[in-house]
């Protein structure tokens, strides 16, 4: 089954909802990248979330940045998606090991430690929108259901989990996210957090087969919903070498010339995707030219 994202509105349209399962993506950039369990939980964590808000996109073009800055041996992850759900991110530090925590669970908070989380949406506009919020737990569901409520007042339920196999790859991905749009009854949150309290975690539904549509059924209880669109997430990238030069173009002429002066071939990485680009001198110069 290839992964995919469902949204759809709740509670006769005082609900608007979303879920995803998406294992295989989540699955490949750990592959790009290499990441330690606690690092591709982290990385999955913020993609799977990412997924879903970027479906609220409405133009081609347009962009939406998650972005961590923690005090933590991750350091930082950056994921960005687009409205087709197509998403990319990596950790600044992939190869973090750390003990679990005292439920036996990857310990997603202490990696990330303290920091700041930045939602960046890029509409087409001079400028792009960006919020942000401190790190209120780290384990990225919570940071984000605090970032909907302070800085969109948007009452929202998020729950996000990454599984890990024993040997390091991603057994199960995904999660759901719930708000409440302005017409909604007070009592409809104390109804969903009362669900909430009775649910298993999200990887533990995805273990047992659930699908998105029937996590979400399970917390809305007897509440109805109704499925506008269903679509497939992956991961994509689209890094070219023009792309790669432009980045070159900023690290500054004195800097381009002793690469040219070296004599050497540059090899240049996507951080999004790994990808190698090659430079000669001669490219270089050209570069150079340009600038």
């Amino acid at each position: 089954m290839k992964d995919y994202i469902i949204r759809g509105m709740a509670a006769n349209n005082q609900i608007s909802v979303f879920s995803v399962t998406n294992k295989q993506t989540i699955e490949k950039a750990r592959q790009l990248h290499q990441t330690s369990p606690v690092a591709t939980a982290a990385l999955g964590r913020l993609m799977t979330a990412a997924a879903m808000m970027g479906t609220q996109l409405k133009g081609e073009g347009d962009l939406l940045t998650l972005q961590i800055k923690g005090s933590g041996p991750i350091q930082g992850i950056v994921v960005t998606t687009n409205a087709k759900a197509e998403v990319k991110g990596y950790v600044y530090n992939p190869d973090v090991d750390i003990p679990l925590n005292q439920a036996g669970k990857l310990d997603v908070s202490e990696a990330l430690g303290l920091g700041i989380m930045s939602i960046i949406k890029d509409i087409g506009l001079k400028n792009p929108y960006i919020g942000q919020t401190h790190l209120v737990t780290g384990e990225i569901a919570e940071d984000l259901t605090y970032y909907f409520a302070t800085s969109e007042q948007v009452p929202s339920v998020v729950a996000l989990g990454v599984l890990i196999d024993r040997d390091g790859s991603v057994k199960q991905s995904g999660g759901f996210i719930l708000q409440l749009l302005p017409n909604a009854e007070e009592y409809l949150i104390e109804k969903l957090e009362g669900n909430l309290t009775k649910m298993p975690s999200v990887t533990t539904l995805l273990e047992k087969g659930y699908t998105p549509e029937d996590m979400i059924q399970l917390v809305l209880g007897d509440l109805e919903f109704t499925v506008h669109e269903k679509l497939e997430t992956k991961f994509s990238c689209n890094c070219t070498k023009e792309r790669v030069e432009k980045a070159l173009i900023s690290v500054g002429r004195k800097d381009i010339q002793e690469m040219i002066d070296d004599g050497n071939l540059i090899e240049l990485n996507c951080h999004f995707c790994s990808k190698k680009y090659n430079f000669t001198p001669a490219e270089l110069e050209d570069i150079l030219r340009k600038s």
